[in-house]
């Protein structure tokens, strides 16, 4: 019996780049049979009958003929989201553990038109999150960020080399020695919430790339409201966010 490294063989099935196949199966989206696949380049049979099981639980906000609106749960990634929903593109992404509002258009006229949107700053974002530390009163931050892409994605504060970036934090609620906040931005760096809130001293809560001590199923980040063109998103907070004690 003929084999192969496994992501090779889901490939050529499904007819994917390598690339791909190894990040399904990375993220656990691919079965055999009932047995998930759990290693990209293990040896397989070229005859497996291979299952991508892509999320279930996706809630959509709103659609039309232009744009779908996801309240994307937390723990799945924006590419998962865009493989499961036949010829959508996302117009934007939010990291793994962030939930909330996420957009993708449906044809390539509004996905220009959007795209523009986003890249002329004229889309609105607003998130909420819990934060070590106290916070009193709003805090503006404009701290350049210069995103180190090699291997896993790293944002930095850096005059020199960063990109403009714009943070509103605002506070709405005060636990002990943690806080419930409201952010807005008006730029989409590359973690530009995560890494302002960490420059300033008040990580989210479980973000220990970023220096959170503070241990959490997840980073306790949402995306809440988007506003882009005529359209107004809004997503529920979900349970770790309201009952977060």
């Amino acid at each position: 019996m003929a084999t192969d490294k496994a992501y090779k063989v889901l490939a050529e099935q499904k007819e994917l780049s390598n690339k791909k196949a190894k990040e399904l199966i990375d993220r656990g989206l691919v079965f055999v049979e009932d047995k998930k696949v759990k290693i990209a380049r293990a040896q397989i049979s070229t005859e497996a009958n291979f299952r991508i099981e892509y999320p279930e639980d996706i809630e959509i906000l709103y659609q039309d003929e232009d744009i779908i609106a996801i309240n994307k749960p937390a723990q799945v990634d924006s590419y998962d989201i865009q493989d499961a929903i036949e010829g959508a593109e996302l117009l934007h992404r939010l990291d793994r553990d962030t939930s909330g509002v996420l957009l993708l258009g449906k044809n390539r006229t509004f996905i220009n038109q959007a795209i523009n949107e986003f890249k002329s700053r004229r889309v609105e974002k607003h998130y909420v999150a819990w934060v070590d530390g106290v916070i009193y009163e709003n805090i503006e931050i404009d701290e350049p960020i210069f995103t180190i892409k090699k291997g896993k994605a790293f944002s930095v504060i850096d005059p020199v080399r960063g990109k403009k970036a714009h943070t509103l934090v605002k506070p709405e609620e005060i636990q002990g020695k943690k806080s419930k906040v409201h952010i807005e931005i008006t730029t989409g760096r590359t973690h530009q919430i995560r890494v302002h809130l960490a420059h300033v001293g008040h990580p989210i809560i479980g973000d220990e790339q970023y220096g959170s001590r503070t241990q959490s199923k997840r980073v306790l980040l949402h995306s809440a409201k988007m506003k882009i063109l005529d359209y107004e998103f809004n997503a529920k907070e979900p349970k770790d966010i309201t009952r977060y004690k």
